[in-house]
């Protein structure tokens, strides 16, 4: 994504936003939003937050705060200096407009949050950097929307009328952080005690979760971007020999599965792994059969995804990250209709069209399944899954969750599989929400 401009003066910025449209058949309209997002919306691509607020941006004001990390991981680390670089190059943009319509800020911090007295540094530059881009884009009373731990601290100090919490990973064992899983414990702790809702995101984190103002936001797809892909091939893509085995997303050390790879990559010398997104340098991967193409944007993905004929997801298995991932990209590759195989992912052993593999001899064995055995009743199959679960009905769905909220009345507790109740609240309209699995596959 690229950024539309920086903010000049305090009065165009005021008198732009003064014009927010407000849609009276919308479920939440001409509100206040700021949201502390788990990821940074230049370089990342977008997640579940990204994808509905541009949405709400559309009937509200929106402030999306890119990720005041969790902290960095240790100085050893191989990938260290790339986060801090990658990092500086956000503060550089500081505040700036998305061409979405809603406005992107990375808050200057101290990327430390093991120190009690480096938190309260950072509670009030963060405090004082909000309250003045909130008083220029006349931010009033937001609905302040937390997406990670570390916001614990200054979440209470905006003048908020609604405070939601969405939790999307297990926080406390991310082992890309040197923070203390303690400290990350009391900050996740705090925020769902004081949060008007507390919004999961993965199935296995909601059905452990305390009953208490739960909410299952089920992750969803941009559907008609990947089930309709456009013709052209990349060059990068199209020299590599087919079979494709393709990856799309980063290349994490805490998530990838080294060891598998190497394996198959060595039995099936007429596959060729492809690898779209950016790679930590702690993964060291290197055949003729593999490549690593780097990251692309998120609108020329589609055509990429002509060139792959299974899409993979070889994460490690038995790891406590990973085990409570809800991985957005497998939700893309079923709208593409191409074959599935992914490792044993908690919230999609269930679902319709996936092929789950639990050893390197069961991944060969789907992988020449898909290749060999494939069928348009198939393709069908995986696409109906995802169908009707698009980023549109889960932006209403929230719009109406908060709408709920602010009059007063108390979230229902959505459950997995798009249950009724949960349809009665999300949309008015006859929309399928049937988004759930069907028989495993």
């Amino acid at each position: 994504m690229s950024s539309a401009r920086s903010v000049p003066t305090q009065i165009p910025v005021r008198g732009e936003l003064a014009e927010s449209v407000s849609s009276a058949d919308y479920p939440l309209s001409g509100e206040s939003i700021v949201c502390f997002a788990g990821e940074d919306w230049w370089y990342h691509h977008p997640h579940s937050k990204n994808h509905i607020l541009k949405r709400l941006a559309k009937h509200n004001r929106v402030l999306f705060v890119n990720s005041i990390t969790m902290g960095l991981p240790s100085i050893s680390n191989p990938d260290f200096f790339h986060k801090i670089r990658r990092k500086l190059r956000s503060y550089l943009r500081w505040l700036r407009k998305a061409p979405e319509g809603l406005w992107v800020m990375t808050p200057i911090n101290v990327p430390m949050y093991g120190s009690s007295a480096i938190r309260s540094l950072n509670r009030l530059l963060l405090t004082v950097q909000l309250r003045l881009v909130m008083f220029l884009l006349n931010l009033r009373q937001p609905i302040v929307w937390v997406a990670i731990p570390t916001a614990a601290d200054v979440a209470s100090s905006l003048g908020a009328k609604l405070l939601v919490y969405q939790v999307s990973d297990k926080y406390d064992v991310n082992e890309d952080s040197a923070l203390s899983r303690a400290v990350i414990r009391e900050m996740d702790s705090r925020l769902k005690q004081h949060a008007a809702v507390v919004m999961y995101s993965g199935r296995k984190l909601f059905e452990e979760a305390e009953p208490r103002h739960r909410y299952f936001l089920e992750q969803a797809v941009d559907y008609e971007r990947f089930a309709k892909l456009p013709p052209g091939t990349p060059a990068d893509i199209a020299a590599i020999p087919r079979p494709v085995l393709g990856y799309v997303g980063a290349a994490d050390w805490y998530t990838m599965d080294v060891a598998l790879i190497e394996q198959v990559a060595k039995a099936r010398p007429d596959w060729h792994w492809v690898f779209i997104g950016s790679k930590s340098n702690v993964v060291r991967l290197s055949a003729p059969n593999i490549h690593f193409l780097g990251s692309k944007s998120y609108a020329d993905l589609p055509r990429y995804y002509q060139h792959i004929d299974v899409c993979v997801l070889p994460w490690v298995q038995n790891n406590a990250f990973t085990n409570y991932g809800s991985a957005i990209k497998v939700r893309e590759y079923l709208a593409t209709g191409k074959p599935v195989v992914i490792s044993p992912l908690y919230e999609y052993l269930h679902t319709s069209g996936v092929r789950i593999y639990r050893s390197p001899d069961e991944f060969i064995s789907l992988v020449e399944k898909a290749l060999a055995y494939d069928t348009p009743w198939e393709r069908q199959v995986r696409q109906d899954a995802v169908r009707n679960c698009t980023w549109d009905v889960r932006a209403r769905e929230v719009a109406s969750l908060f709408r709920r909220l602010l009059d007063g009345r108390d979230a229902p507790e959505a459950k997995p599989w798009c249950d009724e109740q949960r349809q009665s609240v999300a949309c008015s309209e006859k929309t399928d929400l049937a988004c759930g699995p069907l028989n495993a596959a």
